[in-house]
């Protein structure tokens, strides 16, 4: 782990040399500050509700990350590196968990929150390091197969049953239509790259446990190449619009709802921004699981989402947890769908009847998250994922017969120290 030291060296030398440690109010009740990403207000909705229920045990207050998920990383790395005695509850983005967990940074999840039975299988995998679960799964979330349903009809394709890529790829090109996907040099094209890869069957990283000096990637691989072509396919040809090198999940809806929109794989934000937006396209609107690229073998669709840690150095690890326990309860799971738009991670969340009112693709979401497939858990993983995006971009670029292989050598050579990204 000669990376993850010097890491974490030079993240101490940078940090604060001291915080304060969790502290109680006048009223003697102890207060945990739960460090959350930004969103709605739902967590904070959450905290107060969980404070209520503590009855004195606890009082939660929270503190906003930063809006993007490498500034969270960076910011929550530097405090617990010059461990920071006030990180009492984290929202963490799972891909950086495995960096946060490594070093001993996190706090053991107790016997009484490591039953994952009800929990979504995506979510689980998201949330453990080493074979061991080192977060809570609160709430995940996945991409799903948009699509016109006018367009679909007019094209004789099945949506009742799994699609490929090939299919979606050949109606886009005999309608003369385009599909949303996410091109832009940003983590959205990591997420894409990994479903692809993940869906033909392979994976991106071989053995996350291992050193950079012996860490092998999956990408020169049948499942390598195939997420090559269809990349490729989709930027040579066009069919992801011409802003595709810089489209993320934002822009790929705005192309979805206009006149050449046909399919999209998106978030489910997508739907509550559509209906406010458009309501001519909800109309024509239809959902499914993510695209298979081999139509025998079942999809593998991204998992995203938050999961809760507890800072190995907070002064209240137990009173942190028993907070932990309160705030993944389903209801609130359901509740925190139902106004912020963030899938459970909890199966039990999703029969709850205003999800099901609100959300009539909240069951297929559900099979997506047992279907996904995490990105690749590793400690290293900020340097393959910005390694991908730099070797994958843009996709007019991308080529079966070179990428996967010049993707290799480039993000080995980053973790050996023989490159800079």
């Amino acid at each position: 782990m000669r990376t993850l030291r010097r890491t974490v060296a030079g993240l101490s030398a940078v940090a604060l040399a001291a915080t304060l440690g969790a502290c109680s109010a006048d009223d003697g009740v102890p207060t945990l500050t739960w460090y959350i990403n930004p969103d709605d207000g739902g967590q904070a909705e959450i905290a107060a509700s969980c404070t209520e229920a503590a009855n004195g045990a606890y009082r939660i207050e929270t503190s906003l990350l930063p809006r993007d998920a490498a500034s969270q990383r960076e910011q929550l790395a530097r405090r617990l590196a010059a461990s920071d005695r006030s990180l009492d509850i984290m929202s963490l983005d799972p891909p950086f968990i495995p960096e946060l967990a490594e070093p001993g940074f996190l706090a053991p999840v107790p016997d009484t929150l490591q039953d994952t039975d009800g929990i979504v299988q995506g979510a689980v995998q998201s949330a453990s390091w080493n074979g061991e679960l080192v977060t809570v799964p609160f709430w995940a979330n996945t991409q799903l197969l948009w699509y016109r349903e006018s367009v679909a009809e007019a094209a004789g394709l099945d949506m009742s049953q799994p699609v490929t890529w090939d299919q979606i790829i050949e109606v886009a090109e005999d309608q003369d239509k385009q599909i949303g996907v996410q091109g832009a040099l940003a983590e959205s094209l990591t997420v894409w790259i990994n479903a692809l890869v993940a869906s033909a069957g392979g994976q991106i990283l071989e053995d996350p446990e291992a050193s950079p000096d012996e860490m092998q990637l999956g990408l020169e691989s049948d499942a390598g190449r195939a997420a090559a072509d269809i990349i490729g396919r989709i930027g040579s040809e066009g069919l992801g619009g011409s802003g595709l090198p810089t489209a993320d999940e934002n822009a790929s809806m705005n192309l979805f709802q206009g006149d050449s929109g046909s399919f999209m794989v998106n978030w489910p934000f997508v739907w509550p921004a559509m209906q406010a937006s458009d309501p001519e396209i909800v109309d024509d609107l239809g959902w499914a699981v993510y695209p298979r690229v081999d139509a025998g073998t079942p999809a593998a669709p991204p998992v995203g989402g938050i999961n809760l840690g507890v800072g190995a150095y907070s002064e209240n690890t137990d009173l942190a947890w028993r907070a932990v326990e309160c705030i993944v309860q389903p209801e609130n799971q359901a509740q925190y769908f139902v106004t912020n738009g963030n899938p459970p991670s909890n199966t039990a969340a999703y029969d709850d009847p205003q999800v099901q009112e609100q959300f009539p693709m909240a069951d297929t979401i559900r099979e997506s998250l047992d279907l996904g497939a995490p990105r690749p858990q590793t400690p290293y993983y900020n340097e393959i994922s910005i390694g991908l995006q730099r070797t994958w971009h843009p996709p007019t670029a991308v080529n079966p017969d070179a990428t996967p292989e010049t993707s290799t050598d480039f993000i080995l050579a980053v973790l050996r120290g023989e490159r800079l990204l």
